[in-house]
């Protein structure tokens, strides 16, 4: 797994598949072949830096336990905080991923991996 890092990796997934949960957003789209890659945001409206640091690092717990495992190399990913993630139980938040994953790799399949 490598971390996307810049606005335009970034903007380029935000064109992709997206699915919301309670807990966080999943977006997804088709990236390098033989690569999965993930990046993590938080916006302002979450709180303050203290705030959007726990949800990132609580986002990235919860993509080490669920990307390796159904993830799919060729595969770009962006999980965004939402408010529920300082809030939900790790547990749920895992269940959350993964779900929105799997919905997620519904929606690249049928659609050939470019919408």
């Amino acid at each position: 797994m490598t971390r996307l890092k810049t606005r335009a990796e970034f903007l380029n997934v935000q064109k992709g598949v997206r699915r919301v949960t309670p807990s966080l957003t999943l977006e997804a789209c088709a990236g390098p072949a033989e690569e999965l890659r993930v990046g993590f945001t938080a916006t302002r409206k979450l709180g303050n830096a203290v705030h959007r640091n726990r949800a990132k690092r609580r986002l990235r717990a919860a993509a080490a336990a669920v990307l390796p495992k159904s993830g799919r190399a060729g595969r770009d990913y962006v999980l965004v905080a939402r408010p529920g993630t300082l809030d939900r139980p790790f547990a749920s938040l895992v269940l959350d991923l993964a779900a929105a994953v799997e919905a997620a790799h519904v929606r690249l399949d049928a659609s050939g991996g470019t919408s």
